[in-house]
């Protein structure tokens, strides 16, 4: 990823040209339009290291958990057991990570009392626990000062999209939620190409002083195919969910993926077979997808979960019902991570790539049935996703609009600094 020069601080419009993205084929321009995203905080004392005046910074290592840390730091049962009850709606039990460090602020004394505490949650999000005049212990997420920049970049696939989406400076969370969006309208190996060209916008969050906190998610994407031009916009309905949709508010999420796991290949389609282990003849209801063990598998589409456990020959298995008369099956499992009658989302992580049950390795079985009868899951890549109506129609042609007439307003400033 390009190493960037650092930006002006200045509340009015900052114009930033990367001039080694430019050698890439990249022409990446940023807007700080000062757009205050976060509330700032009253600034706090930097952290110490070890303990100084009642201050101890600890690190999260593998298998901490908060009460484990405090216990660590000296801390009092009674005041362990008051902070980790008030921290329990903002920090459940098996939300630390490894490697956050964990502010500790203490009276000296022995055992020593609890006076505050403090945890970095992500780059715009902390979480501060303080202790109240009549003992008890209040907690709260405060947000850190940022500002949302906007990033238009334009460039060329010259690698391949993910690494040239990286190039242009997005996160690989931001890549996959677009190649995933990408993958229901374009054959991402056959029809991309070496020199189709992209314009893609995207978020950044930065500190008042200019140091970048966060990459945001994209907002568009634009590409230019041999045969045609495919353009997205992310939009938020009103309910709170987030899709990506055309120019005529038709979401690119097709109604049931194909494909339920990332990077896998074909090993045996739907059909007659000679099944590998039992050595004869037998309809193949679903298809088989190789996959390193572990690998994450997806919900194909929204619906209810019917079945999570063990199912004969399939070993762990997962069984979901969707709209229209349609259900999906994922078979030999590692590991189920639903449960019956959850409601799941589709993309969201149903478990793990296994050999459970009657498998010679590591794979997916995934089957579609639709009014219970097994069909062919390549038959269903023209089942269309929701198309935004009404309210939501008009809420996302006034998004669209000013998307559009950002990315112009980038574009010009770019080309002024071109002039320059």
């Amino acid at each position: 990823m390009p190493q960037h020069p650092t930006h002006a601080l200045t509340m009015a419009l900052v114009l930033f040209v990367a001039l080694d993205a430019h050698a890439m084929g990249l022409s990446p321009t940023e807007d700080s339009e000062a757009i205050p995203v976060l509330a700032p905080d009253p600034e706090t004392p930097a952290d110490g290291e070890g303990r100084d005046g009642g201050r101890i910074l600890l690190t999260v290592a593998v298998g901490d958990t908060l009460s484990a840390l405090l216990h660590k730091a000296g801390i009092e049962a009674a005041d362990i057991a008051a902070a980790t009850a008030a921290l329990r709606p903002h920090l459940p039990p098996r939300a630390l990570r490894p490697g956050q460090d964990l502010a500790i602020e203490t009276e000296l004394a022995e055992p020593a009392r609890l006076v505050s505490l403090e945890l970095a949650l992500d780059p715009l999000r902390r979480l501060r626990l303080e202790r109240h005049d009549d003992g008890t212990f209040r907690g709260a997420i405060e947000t850190l000062p940022a500002v949302r920049h906007l990033v238009r970049a334009d460039g060329e696939i010259r690698a391949s999209l993910y690494a040239d989406l990286r190039a242009a400076g997005l996160s690989s969370a931001a890549i996959l939620s677009l190649i995933r969006a990408l993958s229901h309208t374009v054959d991402l190996q056959r029809d991309l190409r070496a020199g189709n060209r992209f314009t893609v916008l995207f978020e950044r969050f930065r500190s008042p002083d200019g140091t970048l906190l966060q990459e945001g998610g994209a907002l568009f994407f634009d590409l230019a195919l041999a045969d045609r031009r495919v353009r997205l916009w992310r939009y938020t309905r009103a309910d709170g969910t987030t899709d990506w949709f055309d120019e005529h508010g038709q979401s690119l999420r097709r109604a049931l993926l194909r494909t339920p796991l990332d990077g896998a290949r074909i090993t045996s389609a739907f059909g007659l077979r000679t099944h590998p282990i039992l050595g004869f003849d037998r309809h193949h209801r679903g298809v088989d997808f190789a996959a390193p063990a572990g690998t994450p598998v997806f919900a194909a589409g929204d619906g209810t979960v019917t079945f999570a456990g063990w199912r004969g020959d399939y070993g762990r298995t997962v069984m979901i019902r969707h709209a229209g008369g349609y259900d999906t099956l994922y078979a030999h499992l590692f590991a189920i991570t639903v449960r019956p009658g959850a409601r799941v989302r589709q993309g969201q992580v149903i478990g793990r790539v296994g050999s459970t049950g009657l498998a010679t390795g590591p794979h997916l079985h995934f089957e579609v049935h639709r009014n219970r009868v097994a069909i062919d899951p390549r038959t269903i890549r023209h089942l269309p996703g929701q198309r935004l109506e009404g309210v939501e129609l008009a809420r996302f042609h006034a998004e669209r609009a000013r998307t559009e007439a950002q990315l112009a307003a980038l574009a010009e400033r770019l080309e002024l600094a071109a002039a320059d």
